[in-house]
């Protein structure tokens, strides 16, 4: 449950990410246009805007898919509300999951003792903070282009990243545009991220959501 939970989250690029990226790692020379990039994903502290993920099942030769809308809150964490297929809401908080279902219930899942959810916690909140250090610090990473239109291509270090993720695509440019997940066993998540707005502020009724019960 509680990778299929990640594999909710997630977000990605179109169905054929290039790898082209991989052929890139970062260098002195690329250094500082991936800081600069990760600097300008983190100058909004609110961001919403709609999803669109497939997750395909290699094994099965099949696809799942599903839309929705997200917001990143960079003190609080992110919501994924699901309207197609299924409605549902996932919040993920620094160190805990709350999913949702109609009817009020809500089931919430601990990262105690589970260092694979912590791991991805932490590296979710770096990618949609611009928090460059902590990605150099658990990925290999790759670069190219620039912070106006850019790929971003990262394999795990960290042996409980690497459980679940065999590398992960980004490309975007002031904000995330979509995100490819490849996991170990040969399957993939891939969203596309659209309509991106900044608000200053979130209502109470959207930050009670953050809460847990």
């Amino acid at each position: 449950m509680k990778f299929i939970a990640l594999a909710l989250f997630f977000t990605a690029f179109g169905i054929n990410a290039q790898a082209d990226v991989f052929r890139h790692p970062l260098t002195p020379q690329t250094q500082s246009a991936f800081l600069a990039t990760s600097l300008r994903l983190a100058e909004q502290p609110f961001i919403r805007g709609d999803f669109e993920l497939e997750r395909t099942l290699t094994r099965l030769n099949r696809s799942i898919r599903s839309s929705g809308t997200f917001i990143i809150a960079a003190q609080l964490g992110m919501l994924w509300d699901t309207a197609s297929p299924f409605p549902s809401t996932l919040v993920m908080g620094e160190d805990f999951l709350i999913q949702s279902r109609p009817g009020g219930q809500r089931t919430v899942l601990s990262a105690q003792g589970n260092e694979t959810f912590l791991r991805m916690a932490e590296v979710i909140s770096a990618v949609f903070s611009g928090n460059a250090q902590r990605l150099v610090d658990n990925f290999a990473v790759y670069y190219s282009g620039s912070p106006a239109s850019w790929e971003l291509g990262l394999i795990p270090l960290d042996r409980a990243i690497n459980v679940f993720a065999e590398r992960i695509t980004m490309r975007g440019d002031t904000v995330i545009r979509s995100i490819h997940i490849t996991e170990q066993n040969g399957d993939s998540i891939q969203y596309l991220l659209s309509n991106h707005s900044f608000p200053a502020a979130l209502p109470d009724d959207e930050q009670a959501l953050f809460a847990l019960p």
